[in-house]
């Protein structure tokens, strides 16, 4: 298998249009300068997304799966990996602790049994906000380890505080000084713990570090997201004794040791939301594969308030979107089975021109709203307090030039894009290919009207 370099890489060389104010080092309104102005995706708005597309695997599990490789013995093979930034950035981390990776086309393995160093490189954690997941394992792994504070998206507080109690319990020190931890530990042992919130990525870590402590770890409060149990096949395939995914409750058995294994990662429900949601506003007919329905049963809920009429089979939906969206009401975010808030985004740039009043309560993250000021600018009735979003559909949006500041936020100014009227460009590319894989192919082959220039 050849090795390749970061996912995320691969993208055409930018052609030099004028940069509206905002090519690289300069803010002069039309300037065109000798150097490559920043790439961004050039949409040309009004063309119903129609057509059938299988989904890519799931960012939210091929990253902590990669992190969970480093328990194993022997070489992992993973197949249905996407590829994103941040899954180069994954790559990058493993190697640097002297795992040996390979990658070809959706296919990754990773060989651990090389490990040895336990400091993750903080240039790479400050890639990417969730590269916290890698405490648990590492430190399980090796005895200890060195992490920075991560970086990625800034979507306001997102402390880490619930993963450090629970690996604490797990018999693991943590010293904290300043932005920096060290965990380590002299042997790791089961626990009685319970987790005040849901959190995806203490249960995350705390499942990770479990699974080679001696005894039994019952984990109580744990996240419900379809991608935790997906990490649980992962590791019970390489060997783990796991017993309760799906549910709030998670009961660990440790084992001494776990192999290596093949494995597929689950479709990515959040990219599936995403195309619909543009599909729906474009007034399109869709059909996704890929994907388990029931993993985004509360947001085919939402649609089919808007008026989508919907198909649902064992893989796979079918979206056929009314002449005009209306409004779902009152939507708030909710760790699973409630709506998810990496579809929040996405769902407000459909509410724009959905007929009627759509309110949004943001439950997960405090500052998920910044694309909100830049609908605004399209011609979107939004307002924002606090946490809630208030948003009155309007008959027209209209082409602009745009910046995404975070990954869902991008998707939603794209998804806008493709509803308004004229030609917007969106700059902030690195945030969307955080977690989507080829996007602007994806929406060309549903005869979406976009470019990357």
């Amino acid at each position: 298998m050849q090795k390749k370099g970061v996912y995320g890489s691969q993208g055409r060389a930018p052609s030099r249009p004028p940069c509206e104010g905002l090519c690289r080092g300069c803010r002069a309104e039309g300037c065109v300068r000798r150097e490559p102005a920043e790439r961004c995706f050039r949409i040309r708005g009004g063309r119903p997304l129609s057509g059938k597309v299988k989904v890519h695997g799931a960012k939210n599990s091929v990253l902590p799966v990669l992190a969970a490789s480093v328990l194993c013995g022997g070489p992992v093979h993973l197949a249905r990996v996407p590829r994103l930034s941040d899954t180069g950035v994954s790559l990058r981390i493993l190697e640097s602790l002297g795992c040996v990776t390979a990658l070809s086309e959706d296919e990754a393995v990773v060989d651990p049994s090389s490990l040895t160093g336990s400091r993750i490189p903080d240039r790479l954690v400050r890639e990417m906000r969730s590269s916290s997941v890698f405490l648990g394992s590492v430190a399980a792994r090796t005895g200890e380890a060195y992490l920075c504070l991560p970086g990625g998206c800034e979507l306001g507080a997102r402390p880490i505080d619930l993963h450090l109690m629970g690996l604490r319990a797990l018999g693991m020190t943590v010293e904290e000084k300043g932005e920096k931890l060290h965990a380590f530990h002299h042997g790791l042992h089961g626990a009685d713990i319970t987790l005040p919130f849901p959190s995806v990525g203490a249960t995350e870590n705390i499942l990770m570090a479990a699974v080679l402590a001696k005894g039994r770890t019952v984990l109580r409060g744990a996240a419900r997201e379809p991608e935790i149990a997906d990490l649980c096949r992962f590791l019970r395939r390489c060997g783990a004794e796991i017993v309760g995914e799906g549910g709030p409750v998670l009961y660990i058995d440790g084992v001494k040791a776990l192999s290596g294994c093949s494995f597929a990662v689950m479709g990515d429900r959040i990219e599936a939301a995403t195309l619909f949601c543009a599909a729906a506003v474009t007034g399109g007919e869709l059909e996704a594969e890929g994907f388990s329905p029931s993993d985004l049963a509360a947001v085919l809920g939402v649609l089919k308030k808007m008026g989508a009429e919907l198909k649902i089979y064992r893989d796979r939906v079918r979206l056929k979107a009314p002449p005009r969206l209306c409004s779902p009401g009152r939507v708030d975010t909710a760790p699973f089975p409630g709506f998810p808030t990496d579809v929040q985004p996405v769902l407000s740039a459909a509410a724009a021109l959905a007929e009627g009043r759509t309110v949004i309560t943001e439950n997960i993250f405090d500052s998920r709203f910044k694309h909100l000021s830049q609908l605004r600018e399209m011609g979107a009735d939004v307002r924002c307090t606090g946490r809630t979003a208030t948003i009155d559909g309007v008959e027209r949006l209209y082409g602009r030039t745009l910046r995404a500041l975070d990954l869902r936020g991008g998707a939603a100014l794209v998804t806008a894009a493709l509803a308004a009227e004229g030609e917007s460009h969106i700059y902030g590319l690195a945030h969307i290919e955080r977690g989507y894989e080829r996007l602007e192919e994806t929406l060309s082959q549903l005869g979406a009207e976009i470019g990357r220039v």
